[in-house]
């Protein structure tokens, strides 16, 4: 296989980990939280718990992840055939 599709492939299970991950966070505080009623709910900054964790602090780990992961483990890549001399 191709080293360019290497690095894609590798690059999509990061993508793919990163999303499932991004889902077991939201899905976990918001209905995790969120499941009780209303008068047991605690608010930060006027926004319910499970909102605040699920949404706002959730968007915030998942952009530091993201540029983390950038960063860190994906690379640039030619989209030129090798051995193209144009």
């Amino acid at each position: 296989m191709n080293k360019r599709f290497q690095i894609a492939h590798r690059e999509a299970w990061i993508g793919i980990g990163l999303a499932l991950f991004n889902f077991i966070w939201w899905f976990g505080f918001a209905y995790g939280l969120g499941g009780r009623s209303m008068e047991e709910y605690s608010y930060i900054w006027g926004l319910p718990d499970w909102f605040f964790y699920s949404c706002i602090v959730g968007f915030v780990i998942m952009t530091f992840l993201v540029w983390l992961v950038v960063a860190l483990f994906f690379k640039n890549v030619s989209f030129e055939e090798e051995g193209d001399s144009e």
